[in-house]
């Protein structure tokens, strides 16, 4: 089901679908972002696993505890996510790559993960009366393969690392800034790259010798990942000229900084905080697989 839960998420992928940096005034202070292409996904969202949510915990009996803590999660994705695409953060990021880098490692690294970990498509269903919910169901199941194929632990790992290296390509990454469309389609990237790279690292395991192998690979990929995240970052954070055209016409970016020192403090986010979370999560993973044999014995 966590991995159905993707077709739940794309509705919250919608809103990064209508991100570009462009057509403000880079004097004033960075404000709020009220566009209707962001916001109303976001509520749409919101309400459909709200009403779903109600519907579930008013049938359910012995599930309620569970659905309390889905409905953590959304809650706390829902506004990570809402807070880097609607508040001023977002604007920022039109004039910082620091700004920036900070909206896209919440996207990827925070509101991803609790999103998944939230399985919001079964509770969003049920905001649906029975005739529409069969027919979601259904379309739900006829591209589960799909899902399953791109959710695995390998494939998604090099799905999200392909999205990040490719798309910080200054060639890409500067059409990107200049394009609201093409900008467009590098959110929606690295949102659903995200979100399939967190479901494989998050999904439910089998039992016994297969979970533990889930696991371990898991954890491998999770540390493939923040070598491969941090050797970016690296690559930004020591660079002596700034990559990006888009942001190197702005001369200084806000807090005084040049475009080199800009993208310089823009890769060590990428390198630092994105490195631990990988790394985080990889050893948790491992610690299970150290515990499980001792429990086993002890018992």
């Amino acid at each position: 089901m966590r991995r159905l839960s993707l077709l739940g998420l794309l509705l919250l992928a919608l809103p990064g679908t209508a991100l570009a940096h462009g057509g403000h005034d880079h004097a004033a202070p960075p404000g709020w972002t009220w566009d209707p292409a962001i916001t109303l996904p976001l509520l749409i969202a919101a309400i459909a696993f709200c009403l779903g949510w109600r519907r579930l915990h008013a049938r359910s009996t012995g599930g309620r505890a569970r659905l309390e803590r889905c409905s953590t999660w959304f809650a706390i994705g829902w506004l990570v996510l809402a807070g880097a695409l609607v508040s001023p953060l977002h604007e920022a990021g039109e004039r910082s790559f620091t700004a920036h880098m900070i909206e896209h490692e919440l996207i990827m690294l925070l509101a991803a993960p609790l999103l998944v970990l939230a399985e919001p498509l079964a509770t969003m269903l049920w905001a649906f009366p029975p005739p529409a919910r069969r027919t979601l169901g259904a379309m739900g199941m006829a591209i589960a393969p799909t899902y399953r194929w791109a959710s695995g632990a390998v494939v998604a790992t090099l799905l999200q690392a392909a999205a990040l290296w490719i798309w910080h390509m200054p060639s890409l990454f500067d059409l990107a800034l200049a394009n609201e469309a093409w900008h467009a389609v590098q959110h929606l990237c690295f949102l659903v790259s995200a979100l399939l790279f967190w479901t494989a690292m998050l999904g439910r395991r089998g039992a016994g010798a297969s979970a533990a192998a889930d696991r371990a690979l898991a954890g491998l990929c999770l540390l493939a990942t923040s070598i491969v995240t941090g050797a970016l970052g690296a690559l930004m954070a020591f660079a002596t000229s700034p990559w990006y055209a888009g942001y190197a016409r702005l001369a200084l970016a806000p807090f005084g900084l040049t475009p080199a020192e800009d993208q310089q403090v823009a890769g060590l986010i990428m390198w630092v905080p994105g490195g631990l979370v990988h790394l985080g999560a990889a050893l948790l993973l491992f610690r299970t697989l150290i515990a499980a044999p001792r429990t086993a014995d002890a018992v």
